[in-house]
């Protein structure tokens, strides 16, 4: 074993792609995947946007038992699981069971089919209630899914940090492939995107109140009304690279070089975040100077934005290096958010290229920082920094390195 863990499958659920290549390619062509809200009606709400994934094809291959046990968010958390596990060339049985393990982020599990539930409790009464809602709404169920569907009996868990969550696992995965597990399934797939979701969601005073999907979510720019709710994220194969090679796994997608962890006892402040992504730079053995590219939290309100292009500043000079935020063309996806700028991150380091923020224009955004808008931006990549928060005060970073 060499100790380092490297990244070699990629599976994602995102508003404007289902798996990675749709993804990608509409990232790097600035497709948003925001739009009206459409699966309930939200007239009578104060956010009227979000990213929604629509139905897709691999859901419907899912084995039909799972369907009545199980939320979307769940399904799609399983769809992307699938979707990494073949972009890495593993098969059941290629690893033995207890080899393989399971860690994500979440931060309420099946939350729609809790609702839907629920419902049924004081609408029809408690006969009504599906035995499956002992497990079907609760924060863990897309590890225990995983693992089930995949026979993946090794290490598991699952990380309630919000949006810090998907970067959070990551560390998780590389702690158990230094202490020999082979394989690691890890990541966040997450939404809220039904009535009891998006109230919760509009009580944090986060959510924009626009109504014009080019509009809404503009991070680090002058006009920043609040963020866009979605749902979706991804899932990554975590190995350690002499076994990756050894396997014949057909690529390596980045080395997970660094993580950090912090806490940000007030609202709005961001010292915990510049600490967590200083940690994870020392962790990393990375100089400030080496990073090529930051994919930010991006939390789309002036005042958290701020904090983060202040702590960015702190960490490297005034622009000193480019900067994106590529959900901003899918919304913040809770914990699936930064699970998906991770994903989003390897496959920058692989094409040489920084996808581009959407929405904010170069000439109202925070001039402290080199934002990438507008259009991808071609560069040698070598080392990214990604960074996320999680509601509550949690602050997470990782540091990603070229194969």
């Amino acid at each position: 074993m060499s100790g380092q863990a490297v990244v070699t499958g990629i599976g994602v659920t995102a508003p404007n792609g289902i798996g990675a290549h749709d993804y990608w390619d509409a990232v790097r062509g600035g497709r948003s995947g925001i739009g009206p809200i459409t699966r309930f009606d939200a007239s009578g709400y104060p956010v009227a946007l979000a990213g929604e994934i629509p139905e897709c094809a691999a859901e419907r291959d899912l084995p039909e038992r799972l369907l009545p046990q199980s939320d979307r968010v769940t399904r799609l958390a399983l769809v992307a699981a699938e979707q990494a596990l073949r972009d890495a060339a593993v098969k059941p049985g290629d690893v033995p069971e207890y080899q393989m393990g399971v860690v994500t982020a979440s931060t309420s599990g099946g939350l729609e089919f809790g609702q839907r539930e629920l419902q049924k409790l004081w609408g029809s009464g408690w006969r009504d209630v599906s035995a499956y809602m002992s497990f079907a709404w609760y924060y863990a169920v897309h590890t225990g899914q995983i693992s089930i569907q995949n026979g993946m009996r090794g290490p598991g868990g699952v990380l309630a940090s919000e949006q810090s969550g998907g970067l959070d696992t990551l560390a998780f995965a590389r702690r158990k492939i230094r202490a020999g597990t082979t394989m690691m399934v890890a990541g966040g797939v997450d939404g809220t995107l039904c009535p009891y979701g998006i109230a919760i969601q509009t009580a944090s005073g986060e959510l924009s109140p626009c109504t014009d999907p080019e509009g809404a979510y503009l991070p680090f720019d002058a006009g920043a009304g609040g963020c866009v709710p979605g749902e979706g994220g991804a899932i990554l194969i975590v190995e350690d690279r002499d076994d990756a090679r050894e396997r014949g796994a057909p690529q390596i997608y980045g080395a997970v070089a660094g993580h950090g962890a912090a806490f940000d006892p007030e609202p709005g402040c961001a010292d915990g975040l510049y600490r967590a992504a200083r940690t994870a730079l020392d962790d990393a053995g990375v100089p400030a100077e080496a990073v090529d590219v930051v994919f930010a939290d991006a939390a789309g309100r002036r005042d958290l934005d701020d904090g983060e292009a202040t702590a960015l500043t702190r960490l490297f000079g005034a622009r000193a290096v480019p900067v994106t935020a590529p959900k901003s063309m899918t919304g913040r996806l809770l914990s699936g958010g930064a699970a998906l700028d991770l994903a989003t991150a390897l496959l920058a380091l692989r094409d040489a290229v920084i996808p581009p923020t959407v929405g904010t224009r170069p000439g109202r955004a925070d001039d402290r920082i080199d934002l990438v808008v507008d259009e991808p931006r071609p560069a040698e990549l070598g080392t990214a920094l990604v960074l996320a928060r999680g509601r509550g005060g949690f602050a997470s970073a990782a540091v990603l390195t070229a194969p």
